[in-house]
């Protein structure tokens, strides 16, 4: 038992160890063969030693094979850091372990003794606001968000029946990761990319039948839609804005359109890692929460919206559908 809780307690060193071999992208150079410790550290610039010493530990914990000597070779676990990889997981990887994300979880227990938000506690502003400043921490966002993406779409698009939507308009989808699965699982569909303008402008390699829109979904969403997507977005707010968020989307939805809300069901026993963790994420960073279908169906109520049902799928996210009222 002390041994287990002394690996959850390091837990933070290992986080870390695996962010610098994707920013690295140590996995992509040891895709073909294995190679030296001093050969690795040619490539990438860095340090010899020290980057012998990094993929030595990431060896213990199955991201690295040690061969040897010197010599390394993709681990059980590294495959999924190459950038390549069906479900990488390197751009999240390389995302987390970025200052302004990795400061805010310094500030846990400040949010635990307060209810405010970490990223706000650490920066004095919110997430949003910085991402807007910082252009490198947004396009590291987007590129994580689109890793994580890559990896449930599959378990989306089989679970849940999308063809009866001929235009599909999705809400924060920022560089249309799951828009660009969709039409192409869905030949006739047309669809609708809105974001914020800044993240928008990164999409790219699009079919001519998706429009591109900049906005702001607090104020105004595009009209036209038969669904309207919104994956991974209400968890990102507190009751207030999520339901502010809703609302547009009412406004610019004809009666007989879907809304669907991609998300995790926090509604079961608390037994979940990635749901009870993603929540605590979203206290510090953010500043929103995962909820439970009921309680989806409450913010449904005050936003103009009825709860028609959810739909699971094989990861930990289902898609939780509403009609308007």
């Amino acid at each position: 038992m002390p041994d287990e809780l002394r690996r959850l307690i390091a837990g933070y060193q290992v986080s870390q160890a695996i962010h610098v071999a994707a920013v690295l992208r140590i996995a992509d150079l040891l895709e073909d063969s294995p190679r030296t410790a001093d050969d690795l550290a040619e490539a990438t610039d860095t340090n010899s030693d020290a980057l012998f010493r990094l993929c030595r530990a990431l060896a213990v914990v199955d991201v690295l094979r040690h061969e040897g000597d010197r010599v390394f070779a993709l681990g059980r676990l590294g495959d999924a850091l190459r950038t390549d990889a069906p479900d990488s997981l390197q751009g999240w990887a390389a995302f987390v372990g970025r200052g302004p994300y990795w400061q805010a979880w310094a500030h846990l227990l400040d949010s635990v003794r307060t209810g405010e938000n970490a990223f706000r506690i650490a920066h004095g502003t919110s997430v949003w606001e910085h991402r807007e400043q910082h252009p490198d921490d947004s396009a590291a966002f987007d590129r994580g968000m689109t890793a994580m993406t890559r990896r449930v779409i599959r378990s989306i698009l089989e679970a849940f029946d999308f063809g009866r939507f001929g235009t599909v308009v999705d809400v924060g989808g920022g560089r249309g990761t799951l828009l660009e699965a969709l039409l192409d699982a869905y030949p006739t569909m047309h669809g609708v990319l809105f974001d914020r303008r800044h993240v928008v402008s990164g999409a790219d390699g699009l079919p001519a039948r998706c429009r591109i829109v900049g906005g702001d979904f607090f104020e105004e969403v595009p009209g036209g839609g038969d669904a309207y997507v919104l994956k991974w977005i209400i968890h990102d707010w507190e009751d207030a804005e999520a339901t502010a968020i809703l609302r547009a989307c009412r406004r610019a939805m004809r009666d007989d359109a879907a809304l669907l809300v991609v998300e995790r069901d926090l509604g079961g026993p608390s037994d979940d890692p990635w749901s009870t963790f993603s929540d605590l994420n979203m206290l510090v960073g953010p500043g929103g929460r995962e909820r439970s279908v009921a309680e989806y169906g409450e913010l449904f109520d005050r936003a103009g919206f009825r709860l028609v049902g959810s739909t699971p799928t094989a990861t930990e996210f289902c898609v939780i559908e509403a009609a308007p009222v």
